[in-house]
């Protein structure tokens, strides 16, 4: 996900990004893009493109041409109505520690969660609803002992939590549609990815949801989306 500050900056910067609205054809992307870029663009493509066509998603793909050491190397922003899928890989140790961590035979198939992950939080954008509860359910109030400020970065951090549970459960939906026989190992990938340096209850710790996705049974829909949405409405407690 984006980070809020990140997203005002796109918002300034938008002009001197590079703007891949269409194909990506090999003359573009030898003039504009790393190696790297390009292998993770090709990566993410059948989500980008089924997202455009087959969803009707306003999403545009941006790569940032400065360097931005220590942004997430994929993520989301929300610009005047369109989503934009943003890589920040240019002078950026975080893409070489997230390679790292992927079986390059599973590359592929993570880099098409992780877009998908992302696809999650442009579908609550554009519905209204991030940071947003559903119907019925009452969040957490903060402890009474905390600050003011820190009672907000408390109630923003659960926010966050349940918005990042969403889109793995929509990463993962992907994945049972697209690739079912790699399903079980790119699970356990995420697992791993979340479990590692957890802060129980922190903004990444989505580990309950995905316990309720271990047997891919538990996400069947129509769209990816719907196919989370029960998943993550099971995982809203405290």
């Amino acid at each position: 996900m984006l980070p809020k500050e990140v997203s005002a900056v796109l918002r300034r910067l938008f002009t001197t990004l590079v703007l891949l609205s269409g194909a990506l054809s090999q003359a573009a992307l030898s003039a504009d893009l790393t190696a790297q870029e390009t292998r993770w663009l090709q990566g993410i493509w059948p989500v980008v493109s089924h997202a455009r066509e087959a969803l009707a998603l306003p999403l545009d793909l941006v790569v940032q041409p400065q360097d931005a050491p220590g942004h997430a190397p994929l993520a989301l922003g929300f610009v005047d109505g369109r989503c934009k899928l943003v890589l920040s890989m240019r002078g950026n140790p975080q893409v070489q520690r997230q390679l790292d961590s992927i079986d390059p035979a599973l590359l592929t198939a993570t880099l098409e969660l992780m877009a998908a992950h992302e696809l999650g939080h442009c579908r609550r954008y554009l519905d209204g609803a991030w940071h947003g509860t559903p119907a019925g359910f009452v969040a957490a109030h903060a402890p009474d002992n905390l600050a003011p400020d820190l009672r907000q970065a408390w109630l923003a951090m659960r926010s966050t939590r349940r918005e990042e549970g969403y889109g793995d459960l929509v990463g993962l939906a992907w994945t049972r549609e697209r690739h079912p026989e790699l399903y079980a190992r790119l699970h356990a990938w995420l697992v791993a990815e979340r479990s590692a340096e957890l802060i129980p209850g922190s903004h990444h710790d989505t580990l309950d949801w995905l316990a309720l996705a271990k047997d891919p049974a538990a996400l069947a829909g129509r769209t990816m989306f719907e196919a989370a949405h029960g998943a993550w409405m099971r995982g809203l407690k405290d």
